[in-house]
């Protein structure tokens, strides 16, 4: 067995009294001798998302135990996106994924374990895992809680998103008040994470590419037995991983994050991916930036019909051979690089072996490299004088993702969607939400319950949304993000007047306010930077410290 980092505990100097504490909370004398091992556990009854994720802890616990490891059981925090969504609350949600990888290393490091294996389910356990996990550099394997079952509806079937666009629905006529409240009391049937291919399901499919989860095990159902006896095999090849000293970033190269961005590509993943990836690369040391995502999407085609703006969700992508399926159709296309390897000590070309060339044709989730959904990637890159760092279009459902037309400006999230559900947004407009950025926010607010009433009223196709805040990976339609600079560091979205002219041009990759580069400089002059709008807590802290979102919106550059 490798040198372990808990020797210095368990056979140390200071042994004595260390391995006193030790055997307070069950360590026999041949227990010193095993690698300890960190379980991280997000479970809370907080979100649907995590409240199963106890189940899967246990069974990894025990796994661990058969397997010859010493397991440590730790908590880690979650909130609820979807229940925070369109509050002050939300603004938590993106500074949550500091705390969970600062905690994961804080308890980890602490106690000097020898690998740890991380459990989440909502959208932030994910990359706040991985962000913990690259700097630690211990063996590491992450487990996702799965993903839920999708509501059904005479027929039809939900999810979460299926109820904010029902609030736009209901303001334009569209439906009645009982039907919005079936979709409320339907869309959600159990546990597991939002079941298309939003911001949860998206990040668990780039940790099964990285290769630091089991493949297939991205897609699973929350609730289905197999999720349990992945949590069980997880753990006996972190035992492995150990012995064989298999370490993340032996794993997470360039090329390794070069295959993920391109199956999010072909998935039609979120937004939030753009930002999460980049954040984990700084973390690891990979030179990844936003440009990448552009290079990979002219490249690399939409090939899964999933929602939010397609037909299908994940458990049905799992049916239809999930993730490893989807790497299969790229790898025999040579868009992903088959020599990377995962934590079993695999490559892709290798644990790929056994999967159909083609996706099975009884079903309808997954196309062929040549008769994709969108022959380009659905994230798109604009840059421009609005955004001269970058930010992120979500085209995917769009059929002409081109749009100029008067700024409609609103200082915050609550003030546009009030605009919206009275009616005040008409075709053509383009929605300014700005001071919601990193730091202007703070904390990056999604805005799915503007997008989704939008959507809701009908005019997805008809009017684009910028933000210097993000998106739910629900969110669809002309849809612009991340604008960076943001505006309260004195970005150009901070200069637009009511009614300035805007063009968001995803073909040819463009975000522009019509104003010469005099005028915005006039502008600029005459800006006053706003008063930090919180003064102290958490929130203050990350204003301070967060960087710009064009480099994933990290707190420990």
């Amino acid at each position: 067995m490798n040198k372990l980092r808990s020797s210095a505990i368990t056979q140390g100097v200071q042994r004595s009294p260390n391995r006193s504490m030790l055997r307070a909370v069950g360590f026999n004398d041949e227990d010193f001798n095993k690698p300890i091992i960190g379980v991280a556990n997000g479970y809370s009854t907080i979100t649907p998302c995590n409240i199963g994720l106890n189940k899967l802890a246990l069974r990894a616990e025990e796994s661990i135990r058969r397997s010859g490891g010493m397991p440590q059981k730790f908590g880690t925090i979650t909130v609820s996106d979807g229940i925070s969504m369109g509050t002050e609350g939300m603004k938590y949600s993106l500074v949550s994924r500091e705390v969970i990888a600062d905690s994961i290393e804080t308890a980890c490091n602490a106690q000097s374990m020898d690998a740890v294996l991380a459990i989440g389910g909502c959208d932030k356990n994910m990359p706040g895992a991985m962000i913990a996990i690259a700097r630690m550099n211990i063996p590491s394997i992450f487990i996702y809680g799965g993903t839920i079952k999708p509501g059904k509806l005479h027929g039809e079937d939900l999810t979460v998103v299926s109820a904010f666009e029902a609030v736009g629905q209901l303001t334009s006529g569209k439906i009645n008040e009982r039907r919005l409240i079936e979709v409320e009391k339907n869309c959600i049937p159990g546990a597991g994470s939002c079941g298309g291919m939003f911001t949860a399901n998206t990040m668990s499919a780039v940790i099964e590419v990285l290769g630091l989860s089991l493949p297939h095990s991205s897609t699973m159902a929350a609730e289905d037995l197999e999720k349990e006896l992945s949590a069980e095999k997880s753990a006996e090849i972190l035992v492995s991983a150990i012995k064989k000293n298999i370490r993340p970033l032996d794993l997470m190269t360039k090329k390794a994050f070069e295959n993920a961005i391109s199956v999010i590509m072909a998935v039609g993943g979120s937004t939030n991916a753009v930002l999460h990836i980049l954040a984990i690369a700084n973390t690891a040391g990979i030179d990844i930036n936003i440009d990448d995502f552009e290079r990979i999407r002219q490249k690399v085609p939409v090939i899964c019909d999933l929602k939010p703006s397609g037909k299908f969700v994940t458990v049905d992508l799992h049916n239809a051979g999930g993730i490893p399926q989807v790497m299969k159709i790229l790898l025999n296309a040579g868009l992903i690089h088959g020599e990377c390897k995962n934590i079993e000590g695999k490559t892709i070309t290798e644990y790929l072996q056994n999967i159909p060339d083609k996706p099975p044709s009884n079903q309808n989730v997954i196309r062929g490299i040549d008769n994709p959904l969108y022959k380009k990637g659905h994230l798109a890159i604009l840059k421009g004088n609005l955004a001269k760092e970058g930010s992120v279009a979500k085209i995917s459902g769009v059929k002409n993702p081109v749009l100029t037309g008067p700024a409609k400006i609103f200082e915050s999230e609550e003030d546009c969607l009030k605009a919206i559900l009275n009616n005040e947004i008409i075709a053509g407009d383009v929605v300014v939400v700005r001071n919601e950025g990193p730091v202007g926010g703070p904390g990056m607010r999604e805005m799915l319950s503007p997008t989704s009433a939008i959507v809701g009223q009908g005019l997805g196709e008809k009017v684009a949304l910028i933000t210097d805040g993000r998106f739910s990976g629900g969110s669809y339609g002309l849809v612009v993000g991340h604008i960076a600079p943001e505006a309260a560091i004195g970005g150009n979205i901070a200069l637009i007047k009511e009614g300035d002219l805007i063009t968001v041009d995803a073909v040819k990759q463009l975000i522009e306010v019509d104003l010469s580069d005099e005028e915005l400089e006039k502008r600029k002059n005459n800006w006053v930077k706003p008063k930090p709008k919180y003064k102290r807590g958490i929130l203050s802290k990350y204003s301070k410290i967060v960087s710009t979102s064009s480099l994933g919106a990290v707190t420990d550059l």
